[in-house]
C-alpha cells in the first residue's frame, strides 16, 4: 500500500497577480499614477473625485488605453490601462 502526503503542498508565497483589465471591467483611476501623466498635465489642475472613487466601466480597448465610461451624466474618456485597477467587488 502506498503511502499518501500527510501535508499539504505549500502555498505560492506569490500573491496572486490581479486579473488584467478588459471591456466590461469596472475601475477606479490610480491617483498616483494619474497626478504624474501627460493626461493630468492636459486636463483641469483639479480632477473630479469619482474618477477615483469609482466605479467606471470600460468600454473598449486598444494599445494601452481604456475608454471608460462613469455612472454619471459626463463624457467617456480614455486612459491608459497603468492608470487604472480594478474597483474592489
Amino acid at each position: 500500500m502506498a503511502e499518501m502526503p500527510t501535508a499539504a503542498p505549500a502555498a505560492s508565497a506569490q500573491p496572486a497577480a490581479p486579473a488584467p483589465l478588459k471591456k466590461g471591467s469596472l475601475v477606479r483611476v490610480n491617483r498616483q499614477a494619474y497626478a504624474s501623466s501627460l493626461e493630468a498635465a492636459a486636463s483641469d489642475a483639479d480632477a473630479p473625485d469619482y474618477i477615483f472613487e469609482g466605479p467606471g466601466e470600460i468600454l473598449a480597448v486598444k494599445g494601452d488605453y481604456a475608454q471608460l465610461r462613469w455612472r454619471r451624466p459626463v463624457p467617456d474618456v480614455w486612459l491608459r490601462l497603468d492608470q487604472l485597477e480594478g474597483f474592489p467587488a
